[in-house]
């Protein structure tokens, strides 16, 4: 079997001393001197480790002052009212999304399924990043069926935000009927959005959500970073 590079080795255990506690978030790492001293490597190694975990989001350099650890995984609570700014601000970060597509196009056999549709209906499909102070906590695809909200993917557009966007449309408010959570590993063009490198563990939830009549409104998926997000269920959210 072909060895692991160095690098990837270095990286790994101090990701695991940062996980552990050893090095807590906001503090500075042991320079690369001593980090060479540390793995008997040179400091090209070294920085290389340290870029890999930069492009993960673990760690964040300032010029002139050194390497830091970047903040605590973000506690992102799966309630039955799926609102992302308002789950990131509760964890004292700022939350951005960026939209990458806005299209309408036939749905598939599953999202038909998911949506309660005609196969070949019209859906609108919306797809991002959804970020914390910068950082991308997870990649998202969001349907919605197109026949009820004709005015939604403009509305997106101009906004920026899918919950805006609905209000807008005439949704006041939606709640989610089912997740299904899955263990993967990021690849291409997931790990280049999340800033993973290939083979970082994520996890993807498949949602479901409804209006207030109970219709379904939304299939989604979502990928997030594994190390930069603590799923939590509260039994008061049922």
């Amino acid at each position: 079997m072909a060895r692991s590079p160095i690098w990837k080795s270095i990286a790994d255990t101090l990701r695991g001393d940062i996980a552990e506690g050893h090095y807590p978030a906001g503090s500075k790492l042991p320079t690369e001197a001593q980090l060479s001293a540390r793995f008997g490597v040179n400091r090209h190694t070294v920085r290389h480790a340290l870029a890999d975990l930069a492009a993960e989001g673990v760690v964040h350099t300032r010029r002139g002052a050194g390497v830091f650890v970047a903040g605590r995984p973000t506690d992102y609570p799966l309630g039955r009212r799926v609102r992302f700014h308002q789950n990131i601000a509760a964890s004292g970060r700022i939350a951005s999304r960026q939209i990458n597509r806005v299209e309408t196009r036939p749905c598939d056999g599953v999202e038909a399924s998911a949506l309660q549709l005609s196969p070949g209906a019209a859906v609108h499909v919306i797809e991002g990043v959804s970020l914390a102070d910068g950082t991308p906590l997870a990649a998202f695809r969001s349907v919605f069926p197109a026949a009820g909200l004709p005015d939604l993917p403009e509305a997106v557009r101009r906004l920026g935000s899918i919950t805006a966007a609905l209000a807008e449309s005439g949704v006041a408010d939606y709640t989610r009927v089912s997740t299904r959570l899955t263990a993967k590993i990021a690849h291409g063009t997931l790990a280049l959005a999340l800033r993973l490198s290939d083979g970082a563990p994520i996890l993807r939830a498949e949602s479901v959500n409804a209006d207030l009549s109970g219709r379904p409104l939304e299939f989604g998926k979502t990928w997030f970073a594994g190390d930069r997000v603590t799923l939590t269920v509260s039994a008061s959210e049922g």
